[in-house]
């Protein structure tokens, strides 16, 4: 196994090509507009974009007035990291908890670049670690160095977790929150997290959770209870019902999700990141677009 300063050093190189070539623009224009508040209105200037015309106060003046906004100066950024030990699993490429390692530091190293704080918060059962947000690239290296180190154990107790996080973060945050969602008992600790935080759950997947492969007899074992039984895959109706489960607990969690207004960005263990992602920041931007338009 490659020692944690090569794995550091490997993944800081890898991500950050990502985020200079790819994400860079994209995480500036989807989050540091986050903040903005109305100021004033001003006449209209050639270049102003056309979007931003008041046109309530323009018919009054007859003359044109666009809207002026005040950007919010600072971010924060907070990744919450679910370490159970059901994101040490993983069939295809990597373990969930590399995957969730991986991406968060993309979203570190953006944050970074956009000279904005960034914070980690590790949780399985209860809170493992917490590192309030910092600026600058020895802290982030710091908080890529905790990521991969931390071992993963326990069930998840996202009541317990995330009332602990809503007790010490009170500014404003940015949430990327990292799990599986296997279980559904987040939805009143998410609606509590929505009520002062932006959130955006990221979903870790193994293909092997969402269906069987047709190989006879295995023995399947539940990480986070150590509980083992043996299945018979060759059976169809094994398959299904597996695969039908596995669709009911994703739509449930997708619709609580959508009820709380919360973006569900999924990851899967044998793709890459990089197209999720981008198609998310699309859907950010898009919708910023509409709100803008609405004011």
């Amino acid at each position: 196994m490659q020692s944690l300063a090569k794995r550091i050093r490997r993944l800081e190189v890898k991500t950050t090509r990502l985020v200079s070539n790819i994400f860079g623009g994209e995480y500036r224009s989807v989050f540091k507009g986050r903040g903005i508040d109305f100021d004033e209105v001003r006449e209209y200037e050639e270049g102003d974009d056309v979007r931003l015309i008041d046109w309530n106060v323009t018919a009054r003046m007859d003359r044109l007035f666009v809207k002026k906004y005040v950007e919010e100066r600072e971010l924060t950024l907070m990744l919450l990291v679910d370490v159970s030990a059901s994101l040490d699993f993983g069939s295809v490429d990597r373990l969930k908890r590399e995957l969730a390692a991986e991406f968060a530091a993309a979203i570190a190293l953006s944050a970074l670049q956009n000279g904005d704080r960034v914070g980690l918060y590790l949780f399985s059962d209860r809170p493992e670690r917490f590192y309030p947000a910092k600026r600058g690239r020895p802290h982030v290296l710091k908080l890529i160095r905790e990521l991969l180190a931390q071992q993963s154990s326990g069930r998840t107790s996202y009541p317990l977790s995330l009332d602990y996080f809503q007790k010490v973060v009170k500014h404003r945050s940015v949430i990327f929150l990292l799990s599986d969602f296997l279980s559904l008992d987040f939805e009143a600790p998410l609606k509590g997290l929505c009520a002062k935080h932006d959130v955006i759950a990221v979903t870790l997947m193994d293909p092997r959770e969402r269906e069987l492969p047709d190989v006879g007899f295995i023995e399947v074992v539940d990480p986070e209870s150590g509980e083992a039984m043996i299945i018979d895959t060759g059976d169809s109706r094994v398959r299904d019902g597996y695969a039908g489960r596995a669709r009911e607990l994703a739509d449930k969690r997708s619709a609580i999700f959508r009820s709380l207004g919360v973006d569900e960005l999924m990851l899967r263990t044998d793709q890459s990141y990089i197209k999720p992602l981008a198609q998310f920041f699309e859907r950010r931007a898009r919708r910023q677009v509409r709100r803008r338009r609405a004011t």
